[in-house]
């Protein structure tokens, strides 16, 4: 994992597919990127904590992983206790255990 002023990105190799994760983190939130093979910009999701339960939104829709995309977003925006962006490009569904795996290193990344 690298790590540098509010920085950092890892990568996940599983099940024959590599993620890239990035996060950007900021005094009122962060911009977490998880991205398959070339740096793009996917399906994005918005979620801001603005009381108990975060307020979400989608930007670019998705059309598999819509339910990921949520639950990183309202995570991280609960997290941080302000607004989490956060964009997924895959080239096909990311199957569950990857999924967690994801899941386990932007909890460690966001922390």
């Amino acid at each position: 994992m690298v790590e540098k002023d509010g920085y950092s990105e890892s990568r996940i190799d599983s099940a024959g597919r590599q993620f890239a994760i990035r996060v950007m983190r900021f005094d009122n939130g962060a911009f977490v990127s998880i991205y398959e093979g070339a740096p793009k910009i996917g399906s994005t999701v918005v979620s801001i904590r603005t009381s108990d339960t975060p307020a979400t939104t989608s930007v670019i829709p998705s059309k598999t992983d819509s339910l990921l995309l949520k639950f990183i977003a309202e995570m991280v925006s609960s997290k941080t206790r302000g607004i989490a962006m956060v964009s997924v490009s895959a080239q096909s569904e990311i199957p569950s255990a990857t999924t967690r795996e994801i899941l386990t290193r932007i909890t460690d990344m966001i922390q």
